[in-house]
């Protein structure tokens, strides 16, 4: 995916782009769960068959993990889910998930603000956390490489810490922005999905039973 870090769609298929808790896909029972301990709590999403993680570093106030596609590398990929942490960001009043999620997006912005776009975007409650959905993309991402890149980015504001998960495809180059199937990326969030922020309890063991069971 683009390098746009902090020192780190689902589109509802109403004319108006917005978002509702209703209106995001809630459940994808049949793919694996994968439940990783970052900071103050548990986050738990689904986890789509065939990605493999490549990466993985833990500092001080940030945590970062990424997989790919199997057979695919850390620099050679088609398709990258990415999950990180910020500690102590979401007491910051002035680190939402909206203006968090923006960040990313105006990232992007910059590398390819003639083939840049984002659709969504929108505010919206997972597992009861506040959060913000959008999709963004670079038709130009990379002009040596030339390849395109659009990221489905969810920002969630845990009780002290700030997270996202991002899915991103790379594709053909273009001078013009992409248009983007909503119906494509609705899936993939569906993929995803339950995505949770779970308490920790003191020394439970994986696969954190308190989590991965919780209704």
């Amino acid at each position: 995916m683009l390098k746009i870090f902090v020192t780190f769609i689902v589109i509802s298929m109403l004319p108006s782009l917005g978002f509702s808790q209703s209106s995001l896909p809630q459940k994808n029972e049949a793919a694996l769960k994968k439940i990783t301990p970052i900071f103050s709590q548990l986050v738990m999403l689904s986890s789509p068959k065939g990605f493999d993680l490549v990466f993985e570093e833990a500092k001080d106030s940030s945590y970062i993990q990424e997989s790919v596609l199997a057979g695919e590398s850390i620099k050679k990929w088609s398709q990258m889910i990415t999950v990180t942490g910020y500690k102590g960001l979401a007491l910051n009043p002035n680190a939402s998930p909206k203006a968090f999620a923006e960040l990313i997006s105006n990232g992007f912005r910059k590398v390819c603000p003639s083939s840049f776009n984002s659709v969504g975007p929108g505010d919206t409650k997972i597992d009861g956390y506040s959060s913000f959905v959008t999709i963004t993309s670079c038709g130009t991402a990379n002009p040596t490489d030339s390849y395109s890149e659009s990221t489905l980015i969810i920002a969630l504001r845990g009780e002290k810490d700030l997270y996202t998960i991002q899915w991103s495809e790379r594709g053909e180059v273009s001078d013009k922005p992409l248009k983007l199937d909503q119906q494509k990326w609705v899936g993939r969030l569906q993929m995803l999905n339950p995505i949770k922020l779970c308490s920790k309890v003191p020394d439970e063991p994986a696969p954190y039973p308190s989590c991965l069971n919780r209704p």
